[in-house]
C-alpha cells in the first residue's frame, strides 16, 4: 500500500481559504485513484472529493461543490485539495486515501490505503 501524509490543515476564519496536501510514497501513486474524506466528531467519515488516475475525472460532495478543488501532480506524487468559502460545517479531521483498484469514488470501503488526518477547524 502506499504510505500518505497530510499536511496543510488548521484554524481559518469562516469565508477564508486553506490547501491541503496529500504526499504519497514513490513509484506507485500514479496506480491510484485518490480521494479526500473527513469525519466531524460524532459524525461518520464522509465523501469529500476524488480524482481519477490521471487527474482527468473529479468528483465532489455537493456540500464542497464550486468551493473545494481537488487535483494531483503525479510527478511530485501529491494530491491536493484547495479549500475556498470555509465554513464552520467544514470543520473536520481531513483524510487522504488511496485507492489502487476500481473502486466507488464516494465509498471509503473502496479505498485501501489511508493518511493519518489532518485538523480543519473553521471559525464563525
Amino acid at each position: 500500500q502506499v504510505q500518505l501524509v497530510e499536511s496543510g490543515g488548521g484554524l481559518v476564519q469562516a469565508g477564508g481559504s486553506l490547501r491541503l496536501s496529500c504526499a504519497a510514497s514513490g513509484r506507485t501513486f500514479s496506480s491510484y485513484s485518490m480521494g479526500w474524506f473527513r469525519q466531524a466528531p460524532g459524525k461518520e467519515r464522509e465523501f469529500v472529493a476524488a480524482i481519477s488516475r490521471a487527474g482527468v475525472r473529479t468528483d465532489y460532495a455537493d456540500s464542497v461543490k464550486g468551493r473545494f478543488t481537488i487535483s494531483r501532480d503525479n510527478a511530485k506524487n501529491t494530491v491536493y485539495l484547495q479549500m475556498d468559502e470555509l465554513r464552520p460545517e467544514d470543520t473536520a479531521v481531513y483524510y487522504c486515501a488511496g485507492a489502487n483498484q476500481y473502486y466507488t469514488y464516494s465509498d471509503t470501503d473502496s479505498y485501501n490505503s489511508w493518511g493519518q488526518g489532518t485538523q480543519v477547524t473553521v471559525s464563525s
